[in-house]
């Protein structure tokens, strides 16, 4: 009894509630482990195998039998389309975050001061609701060449047209052999110099009845008449009798005049001394003319073929425009976040500011922006990592013709490896290139939010 009392005064009055702890910590763990396996298995098999698998790839040939080393690597980087996808890339991760952050940025400053400011935020907000495929769709359509689809280019040709005007007869023509001759820079002329008290008939072709203005009236009386001694007059006439008949080259009694087209008449020394536009039987006259000889002329402007608008999609511009439907998404999702960095702002510090007679720009660039610029750069750096993966809108929108001019590195990937290339060793050396630089990105938001939870 005495050895028992000694074992029982030895042993730590702790130790069960010590084992007990230690066992409820492993229950935990274990539990732990147990709800996070699922995720880590589909991590592991949807994200971490693929990763391994294409850098072990793309150290092999087109047929994945062959080990080639980084053969793959020197043959991307002496690819011209590789080098101008990355070059495309380049251009799409400086231009795009940078517009992007800015746009959010300033329109989060204006939807404070708007009365509507949630119906404008979700306003703005609600391109983020349409898929990619769906937007490069509308603004593929958005951007068509032909004004009667594209929009742009249908508001484009109004403005144009607004304050240029458009030529009413773009594919007429003079017919041959009448005394009217051609000229290389698509204007037409008498074949033979004229004097004063001279009328001159330019007879057209290539009009649509159709397309004769309805105001234009019949040639046939303004035809008939006999210039002065000081004047030059004439007519400008579609040389074309409905139903058959008449004569060419000669005024017709059915046939029709041409409205308002340019006639100049042009002195020998080449200076263009006169200029009218005809009447709406299509009739013109020159008076008070000095005696000598003169060439009437019809110039190119009368044919020139009517404004089409931009190329929105033409190898130029394409990389722009495609950045353009990608701002139109893009924008409210920024504005957003640095709306909700802008609400935690210190308010004292903002009225201070004006207390002490700062105006409302000196409070935006002293005060609002170095405030927020914790906010601005985890926006900027989280659309660098988005704009390094975008695919969609470049593949939608850029046509077939100018696919190669749009690429960035997302879409030379795809080409390269199933879009017609069928080497998946040089697309997983593509693939590994883009992971290699969305890395740097991705670890500094991770250490930016790390150091803000601590």
């Amino acid at each position: 009894m005495t050895s028992t009392l000694v074992k029982e005064a030895a042993s730590p009055p702790s130790a069960a509630p010590l084992e007990r702890a230690r066992r409820s910590r492993r229950r935990a763990r274990l539990g732990a482990v147990l709800f996070v396996f699922p995720a880590l298995l589909l991590l592991g098999a949807l994200v971490v195998y693929p990763v391994l698998f294409s850098v072990g790839r793309s150290f092999f040939d087109a047929s994945g039998t062959r080990f080639v080393g980084a053969g793959n690597y020197t043959a991307m980087f002496r690819d011209p389309a590789t080098l101008k996808a990355v070059r495309n890339t380049a251009i799409w991760v400086v231009v795009a975050p940078t517009l992007l952050t800015g746009l959010g940025l300033v329109l989060a400053v204006l939807v404070e001061k708007v009365r509507w400011a949630t119906a404008f935020k979700l306003l703005l907000f609600m391109p983020m609701a349409v898929s990619f495929l769906a937007a490069g769709i509308i603004f593929r359509l958005a951007y068509d060449q032909d004004p009667s689809k594209g929009v742009l280019n249908a508001a484009a040709v109004s403005v144009h047209d607004a304050f240029k005007g458009t030529s009413a007869y773009p594919n007429a023509r003079a017919r041959d052999g009448h005394g009217i001759t051609s000229s290389p820079d698509g204007s037409y002329r008498t074949s033979e110099r004229i004097t004063p008290g001279t009328s001159v008939d330019f007879g057209m072709v290539g009009i649509a009845p159709g397309d004769v203005s309805d105001d234009a009236r019949l040639a046939y009386p303004a035809a008939g008449r006999k210039a002065a001694p000081d004047e030059v007059n004439g007519v400008v006439y579609l040389d074309f009798t409905s139903g058959g008949g008449g004569v060419q080259g000669k005024v017709d009694r059915k046939e029709i005049g041409l409205p308002k087209m340019r006639v100049e008449e042009v002195a020998a020394d080449g200076r263009t001394v006169a200029s009218t536009v005809t009447a709406a039987d299509g009739s013109f006259r020159f008076s008070r003319l000095k005696s000598g000889a003169y060439t009437l002329k019809l110039p190119a402007s009368n044919f020139a073929q009517p404004y089409q608008g931009v190329s929105w999609l033409g190898p130029t511009l394409v990389t722009p425009a495609i950045i353009g439907a990608y701002l139109w998404i893009w924008t409210g999702f920024a504005m957003v976040l640095i709306g909700a960095g802008l609400a935690a702002l210190p308010r004292d510090a903002l009225e201070a500011a004006r207390m002490d007679g700062a105006n409302e720009w000196q409070i935006f660039r002293r005060i609002t922006v170095p405030l927020l610029a914790p906010v601005l750069t985890v926006v900027f750096v989280t659309l660098v990592i988005n704009v390094m993966k975008v695919f969609d809108l470049v593949y939608v929108i850029a046509p077939g013709p100018v696919q190669e001019d749009a690429t960035v590195l997302a879409t030379q990937m795809w080409l390269v490896s199933f879009g017609g290339g069928n080497n998946q060793g040089l697309g997983s050396a593509l693939g590994v290139l883009l992971l290699l630089l969305v890395i740097p990105a991705m670890a500094f938001n991770v250490r930016r939010f790390r150091r803000s939870q601590r």
